[in-house]
């Protein structure tokens, strides 16, 4: 199954990326609880990040999340429209037991999601980024579909 959704890029549709994503997760895959809580906070980053990115560029575009699903993984992209960025110029941040991290109150999302999914990497232009999240583990039964579900959410 291959899921597209296309909300505003405003906080409170984070939410309902997280619970469209989690439904799927849950619905299909063979994964833990916790895992499934794993993937919701990576999502939420995420999509905190392309809300950001679109406000950034001064733009009102929509943040899209795709999910496709293969028979060992779960794959979730976030979408932005934003500038981009360079993925490697990020600067690293002291480990969670240092007390100097207390100074950092930004910058820890994508530390964060890279610790909550299995891989995780960036398609980063000047047009905006994808974040592309995988989660491994099979199906929950035998059944493949190729069903393809399109939805935008909201908007004024």
């Amino acid at each position: 199954m291959s899921i597209e959704l296309s909300v505003p890029s405003r906080s409170e549709y984070v939410a309902v990326v997280r619970l469209v994503v989690a439904s799927l997760a849950t619905g299909t895959r063979n994964l833990a609880a916790d895992r499934i809580d794993d993937l919701k906070l990576a999502v939420s980053e995420a999509c905190t990040n392309a809300i950001e990115a679109n406000r950034k560029a001064g733009l009102d575009a929509p943040v899209v999340a795709s999910c496709w699903e293969a028979p060992e993984r779960l794959e979730v992209c976030i979408a932005d429209s934003g500038a981009g960025f360079e993925p490697s110029a990020l600067s690293a941040h002291p480990e969670v037991t240092d007390p100097e991290r207390l100074n950092f109150e930004r910058g820890l999302g994508i530390p964060l999601i890279r610790s909550l999914v299995d891989d995780l990497r960036f398609e980063s232009t000047p047009q905006g980024t994808k974040v592309w999240m995988t989660m491994f583990g099979g199906p929950d039964s035998g059944d493949e579909t190729t069903e393809i579900v399109r939805t935008v959410v909201g908007g004024d």
